[in-house]
This record gives C-alpha cells, sequence and structure tokens, in this order.
C-alpha cells in the first residue's frame, strides 16, 4: 500500500481540498482554487488557522472548492472586504483569504474594496476577474473591455476598469497580476502573497467558457441553442480543456486563444523591473492599457506600511477572546466618569 505523503505538519494534500466543483468544466477559477490548495500545502498551512471570505458570484463559490477545514463566510454582493475587516481586526491571529470577482469587486463592491486597500487589512484579496456575470447569465461587468460584443447585450461602449491600477491608486501594499492557465505563476503568487504583512491583492485572468464568447461561434451558447437536443438543459455546458500556457518568460509577450476564437495579449514583467517604485507601476500599468496588454506578475509591493493589526496596536490576545473580566472597566473607573458627568 503506497504511503501518502504527508507535509511538515502531518497533513497530506487531501486535507486542504474541498467539495466538488459545481462551475463550469474548463473555468479558470477551479484551476485557481486547485493552486491555492497546492500553495497552502507546499507552505505547510494548518487550515484551520485560515478564514476564507466570498461575496456573490462565481468567483464568490469557489471557497468551497479548497480549504473544507478553514472557517469561511459567504456574504453579501460587494460586501466581503467589510465582513473580512471586522473578522480579522476581531481576530489577528487568522490568516485572511478572500475571493472576489470583477463585478463583486469592480462594480457593487468598489467602495468597500478601496477601504480595505486604505487600511491595509491584513489578507490576501483574490479577484477571479473574467470580464463578465456569468452567475447571471452573461452581462457586462465593470471589467469589461470596450468594445466587447456579448450575447443579447449589445457592445460595451465603456472603457475598463482595471483592479491592479484601483489597488494601486488606493495604496494597497502588494499588487500582483496573473493568468489562471499560468498555473506556475499563480501559485507563485499566492505564496508570497500569504507572506505579506497587509492587504495583496492578485488580480487573476480568468476566461468564462460559457458567456464571454463572440456571437456565431460554434462554441457559443447561441449555437448550442440552436442545436438542443432531448438531454440537453440550462445547466449543462459541454467540457472544454482548460486553457494553459507554457514556457512563459520574463519579459514576454504571448497572444492567447480564448474559447471562442478571441485572442488576450500577455505580457510577463521583466527581471529588472522594481516592484517596490510605485510611480514606475503606474506608468508600466497606463502603457499596458494603450497596448492592450494584460501585465503579468508582481505588480507593486510596499512591506514597510504598517497592516490594519498594527496601526490600532492591538493586543496579542485576539479581542474576540478576551473574557468580561478585561473588556469590563472596574467599578471604580465607572465611578470616576460618572464624577466627571454629574
Amino acid at each position: 500500500m503506497a504511503r501518502v505523503k504527508v507535509n511538515l505538519v502531518g497533513l497530506s494534500k487531501n486535507d486542504y481540498r474541498g467539495a466538488p466543483s459545481t462551475l463550469c468544466k474548463g473555468c479558470g477559477h477551479n484551476s485557481i482554487a486547485n493552486q491555492i490548495i497546492a500553495a497552502m500545502y507546499e507552505m505547510d498551512i494548518v487550515p484551520e488557522t485560515v478564514v476564507k471570505f466570498s461575496g456573490i458570484g462565481c468567483s464568490s463559490k469557489s471557497p468551497t472548492y479548497f480549504l473544507s477545514r478553514s472557517f469561511g463566510f459567504n456574504g453579501l454582493h460587494g460586501r466581503m472586504p467589510a465582513l473580512a475587516t471586522g473578522a480579522l481586526f476581531a481576530d489577528h491571529t487568522l490568516r485572511g483569504l478572500g475571493v472576489s470577482g470583477d463585478g463583486d469587486t469592480a462594480s457593487i463592491g468598489m467602495g468597500q474594496f478601496k477601504h480595505s486597500m486604505r487600511r491595509n487589512v491584513p489578507m490576501v484579496y483574490i479577484v477571479e476577474n473574467n470580464g463578465v456575470y456569468g452567475l447571471t447569465k452573461g452581462q457586462f461587468s465593470a471589467t469589461s473591455e470596450e468594445g466587447l460584443k456579448l450575447k443579447k447585450q449589445g457592445v460595451n461602449p465603456y472603457m475598463p476598469v482595471d483592479i491592479c491600477m484601483e489597488a494601486l491608486i488606493a495604496n494597497a501594499t502588494f499588487v500582483a497580476r496573473s493568468f489562471a492557465g499560468d498555473a506556475k505563476q499563480v501559485k507563485t503568487l499566492i505564496k508570497a502573497a500569504m507572506k505579506h504583512n497587509g492587504i495583496a491583492v492578485l488580480d487573476i485572468i480568468s476566461p468564462c467558457v460559457t458567456f464571454n464568447n463572440q456571437e456565431g461561434s460554434m462554441h457559443s451558447y447561441s449555437f448550442g441553442k440552436d442545436h438542443e437536443a432531448p438531454l440537453h438543459d440550462i445547466t449543462f455546458v459541454p467540457a472544454r480543456d482548460e486553457i494553459t500556457i507554457e514556457d512563459f518568460e520574463e519579459g514576454q509577450v504571448r497572444e492567447v486563444t480564448m474559447h471562442d476564437g478571441s485572442v488576450v495579449v500577455l505580457k510577463k514583467l521583466d527581471k529588472d523591473y522594481n516592484p517596490t517604485d510605485r510611480w514606475q507601476a503606474l506608468k508600466m500599468l497606463e502603457e499596458a492599457q494603450r497596448n492592450h496588454w494584460l501585465v503579468t506578475g508582481l505588480i507593486y509591493v510596499d512591506t514597510e506600511q504598517q497592516s490594519l493589526v498594527e496601526q490600532h496596536n492591538l493586543i496579542d490576545t485576539p479581542l474576540n477572546r478576551l473574557g468580561e473580566d478585561i473588556l469590563r472597566p472596574a467599578p471604580e473607573t465607572i465611578d470616576e466618569i460618572n464624577a466627571l458627568m454629574f
């Protein structure tokens, strides 16, 4: 009988898995979940020390598919950052891991996203970015590119929100972007983000295999409806291979063909790029936007700024574990306060 391989804390990789995924076959979100599992296992992190947060959307379902032994909270649409802020303020000994989407973060949740950056909440904030509202059947999201055509939506007339640029402007202390098909880079960035003391934003481009495609494509949902067979129903999506890229080196520009035949241009940052220079990062993102690049890699990091926990000088014991004997003021203290008032 084969011996199960365990890490330094005595856990196997299965101890980091979650429930079977209910997302579409080929969805990049599943690949991201797999890299979270691999990263946590390789980093010897005990699952019970991690607390997961999510909002609403396909992306916000993914915490179900990893770290089943961890604490978790699935909140309202766009409210994940506030939930995480409160929970991690109450117990700063836990590691925060939030998973959101481009709709959950860049639309209804933009205000809360900005404030979590400003406060430097000590957590990893993953945005699974597919440029579409997949859970509600394919509307444009705030990150949809200008000119994109989607089924029954027409043409998107608006410039997209750049998650990384918004995070940089809001003073996030760790900003990175990757592509779900670049598994090695995704895992590496997750590891780096978990080690960061403060907010770590990972904008991961994760193509939607169902809705973010061109009208008329044979892989589109409309094509499936036109060729409907008795076994077909709305929950069935034909299995497709996950999009992956290999031998993607630093400084390279690569064209990646999506399921619908459209092309995304990716540029991996050079080795001599300085991720501690905020102005260089902003300039680079502006250049990338003009050239229609999705720049991947560690875009910016600041290890000097204090996290939310340090800013408020919290005591070692988590606030949610303090007893009444510590929290309740002594009778003489209350008497002194009352004497000042009356």
